[in-house]
């Protein structure tokens, strides 16, 4: 049995472009916390191997702050480190893979073709390959492991739901037939929970870290026991800040709306609060100034519709018309407010049946 720890999509460096740029920079400075968070786990849990599947790095140009960050916490790290490199952080002349040293208990596979290596006392093979351009194909293609008695785990960077990827297009096919225990795979930055393939599981963690609203929520990595009887996969949370989108009716007072919506703890996260349904104008400015203070950071959409007066049409000799005058009726003599407030809900939501939309609450 091996213990591992996969992770993957960590993005180094990357911009942040919707942040100020001194948001960004405070990003970036917690992106190079995200190796050392990962060495940490691996003591903590007792790890027999850290697998990275590529994309470690957001791009070619990497900060020399962060290689430091990275070489210092691999070398703290108490178990062997194999890096597939993806497509962001390809095997280029110019990649850190190629020109710094690395600590001696960290193996980057630096070909596109497929090679293992030992790990004795566990009984397992670790293979792996690495993209050399930014675009790859068929690197497990005719793959497939020795079935004598060692259990056999793959890290690779690959695009497991598009069978048209330039990015190293992985079938279900494929993995299958690779004989594997286990495929630690990248690229897809949300989770996928443990999936099958013939005698093969398989997983992508997602990103690491959240960096726009396409990669909403908590982000980690997988803690896996592998052995000849099956895989086990926990999800590990890497706690940090995350994205949000929020959408809320705005109704009549849009600030009482979002407040009443929210989270307790939202002062370390980064939302997008969508406020929809029918309202009167909305002052985006001033509700952005007021609910700031409770964000990381705030970005406001206004998705309403202009309010319709609640019988305007009734007059009309149309279907609506013809409607709205009947429930008109029972308003005028409802002797509650509670049949009124019913009967014009029943007006709204009726009027936006025949418009094809949904209903203000």
């Amino acid at each position: 049995m091996i213990k591992l720890l996969h992770a993957a999509d960590l993005h180094l460096d990357s911009p942040f472009s919707g942040l100020s740029p001194e948001q960004a920079a405070a990003r970036r400075k917690e992106q190079r916390e995200l190796p050392a968070k990962l060495a940490e786990l691996c003591r903590i849990h007792g790890c027999d191997a850290l697998l990275l599947a590529g994309d470690v790095f957001d791009g070619e140009s990497v900060a020399p702050e962060t290689v430091e960050a990275l070489l210092a916490a691999f070398a703290a790290c108490p178990c062997p480190v194999f890096l597939a490199p993806g497509n962001h952080d390809p095997l280029s002349a110019a990649s850190p893979y190629r020109t710094e040293r690395w600590p001696v208990n960290v193996h980057i596979f630096a070909s596109r073709a497929i090679s293992p290596v030992e790990l004795p006392e566990q009984h397992c093979r670790v293979f792996g390959a690495g993209f050399e351009s930014a675009y790859e194909s068929g690197l497990l293609g005719g793959f497939s492991a020795p079935q004598d008695g060692w259990v056999n785990v793959m890290v690779l960077h690959g695009d497991a739901l598009n069978p048209n990827s330039p990015y190293n297009a992985v079938t279900k096919e494929q993995i299958a037939a690779s004989g594997l225990r286990y495929l630690a795979l990248g690229h897809i930055h949300q989770a996928s929970g443990l999936l099958r393939a013939g005698h093969t599981a398989y997983a992508w963690p997602g990103c690491a870290m959240g960096r726009g609203f396409d990669e909403l929520g908590q982000k980690g990595a997988y803690l896996g026991e592998v052995s000849d009887s099956g895989v086990r996969l926990d999800f590990l949370p890497l706690h940090g800040r995350s994205y949000e989108i929020l959408r809320v009716e705005a109704g009549d007072d849009a600030l009482a709306a979002v407040t009443a919506a929210l989270p307790e703890d939202t002062q370390n996260d980064i939302y997008r609060v969508i406020l929809t349904g029918e309202a009167e104008p909305v002052e985006t400015a001033a509700l952005q100034a007021a609910l700031a203070p409770r964000f990381y950071a705030l970005t406001i959409r206004d998705e309403t519709r202009p309010r319709r007066a609640l019988w305007e049409g009734a007059e009309e000799d149309t279907l609506r018309g013809l409607f709205l005058q009947a429930l008109k009726a029972q308003y005028d003599a409802a002797q509650t407010e509670v049949d009124r407030r019913k009967i014009a809900l029943a007006a709204r939501c009726g009027c936006a049946a025949m418009d094809g939309r949904e209903a203000a609450e």
